[in-house]
């Protein structure tokens, strides 16, 4: 009898053991997507109002659950991130950092490495300029845009333009014309930047 007994109380504390184990995985990974889709929805922002398959043909069948896929440009993520990381007022910019690169047809990365050297990615610029990556600043002479967008088409345009177009396509390079005074150190400031953002 005393060893039924012991049977018996080794194999209740085993499935104890194993249900609290079960339970705490169950909370673990239920937490783990709590935090994963909060962290999602702040980088992601808004859901695309004009969705071309926001419409579908088959029926709504109620009592069903139904998830939304949002696909997002990693590059987009990486930005916001980055500037997040940084408390960048280009945050909400980064969508459109990554379109006038493609636009352009440029790295992506070159505007905040530029503006990370030039301004500490727009944290300290002239008031009221939007200008966070030194354009057009020469002593008294102040570029200012109306907004970050404006600025970033600007120097965007200006850099392919100016410098891409014109086979200066490395930090060094671009440097030699975009602040011909410096000892090196811009140019190692944006590769670190580009370094920062890969």
């Amino acid at each position: 009898m005393g060893k039924r007994l012991l049977i018996y109380l080794t194999l209740f504390v085993l499935v104890l053991l194993v249900n609290v184990q079960l339970s705490n995985a169950i909370l673990h990974n239920r937490h783990v997507k709590q935090s994963t889709n909060k962290l999602l929805s702040e980088i992601g922002g808004e859901d695309n109002k004009n969705n071309q398959f926001g419409y579908s043909s088959s029926p709504l069948i109620l009592g069903v659950y139904e998830a939304k896929a949002v696909v997002s440009d990693a590059r987009v993520v990486n930005l916001k991130t980055f500037f997040r990381k940084y408390n960048s007022p280009l945050y909400d910019n980064a969508e459109k950092i990554v379109e006038v690169s493609d636009t352009y047809q440029f790295d992506y990365r070159l505007l905040p490495a530029i503006a990370m050297q030039e301004s500490n990615l727009c944290k300290y610029i002239p008031e009221n300029s939007y200008n966070c990556w030194g354009w057009g600043i020469y002593g008294d002479l102040t570029t200012r845009f109306t907004s970050y967008d404006e600025g970033i088409e600007t120097v965007a345009e200006g850099i392919k333009t100016h410098y891409i177009d014109h086979g200066l396509v490395t930090a060094s390079a671009i440097m030699a014309k975009y602040t011909p005074s410096s000892n090196g150190s811009w140019a190692f400031g944006v590769n670190t930047f580009l370094n920062a953002l890969e």
